[in-house]
């Protein structure tokens, strides 16, 4: 596999997200699945993928505590595009046990809770939305935070065992936005107000000129602990 990740790597070093989304989305058909938390990047792709092959699954964690601004772009993006995002939500008694045990807001109290919370409302939801693919694709950027300054165009995660596709890792945040203004894409709007990064509601504030763009996700932690396990490799 690693070999074919590195060829994979030189063979789009030069190519378009565009191309490069077009290839994956036609030599794994049914095997691919683009996961959206419907950030500035992910509508992109979103805008991206609906052009080339609108059946293409997309899917969403719903962790149970997102802003209703999120919500809302949900629906306004299905219904733009003609398109259907999966929801997968946490188990139920997982989270009743978790916050029976914890508390509500556990992950104010220690990166351990935190990571706890993360791993039931997101990584194994995760798990049931990748079962049965062999290509990830997501719309991590290396320029939104230190632990993903080194990320590559397509990996392997030994975690989900499979493979990730991140066609806008090089792409700058003036990229993003010049995409989304051109092709007139609808964004949360709470982009607006200072949030460049949107996760949970109680762990997400938004930031001051010059701050890291994810500098709003569990500001509370250390810059490099600010990753919820979705992409953390072993």
């Amino acid at each position: 596999m690693k070999d074919k990740v590195i060829a994979l790597n030189r063979k789009f070093k030069q190519a378009s997200a565009e191309e490069a989304l077009l290839w994956f989305a036609t030599n794994y058909s049914g095997r691919i699945a683009f996961s959206t938390s419907l950030g500035a990047e992910d509508q992109v792709i979103t805008h991206m993928l609906a052009g080339i092959d609108a059946s293409l699954k997309i899917f969403t964690l719903d962790t149970g505590r997102l802003f209703q601004e999120t919500y809302d772009l949900l629906d306004i993006t299905e219904k733009k595009y003609a398109i259907h995002i999966d929801i997968y939500f946490p188990a139920a008694k997982e989270v009743e046990a978790m916050v029976r045990s914890k508390g509500i807001n556990l992950f104010y109290d220690s990166i351990e809770n935190r990571q706890r919370c993360c791993h039931v409302r997101k990584i194994e939801p995760l798990k049931r939305a990748l079962t049965g693919k062999e290509v990830w694709i997501t719309g991590m950027r290396q320029e939104q935070s230190v632990t993903r300054a080194q990320s590559p165009l397509i990996s392997w995660d030994p975690v989900h065992n499979i493979i990730k596709f991140n066609p806008l890792i090089h792409w700058t945040n003036e990229m993003v936005w010049q995409y989304i203004q051109t092709m007139k894409i609808p964004v949360n709007e709470l982009h607006l107000k200072g949030f460049p990064s949107i996760g949970c509601l109680p762990c997400t504030r938004a930031i001051q000129p010059g701050e890291d763009l994810r500098s709003g996700r569990w500001w509370w932690e250390l810059p490099e602990f600010k990753e919820c396990g979705l992409h953390k490799t072993p």
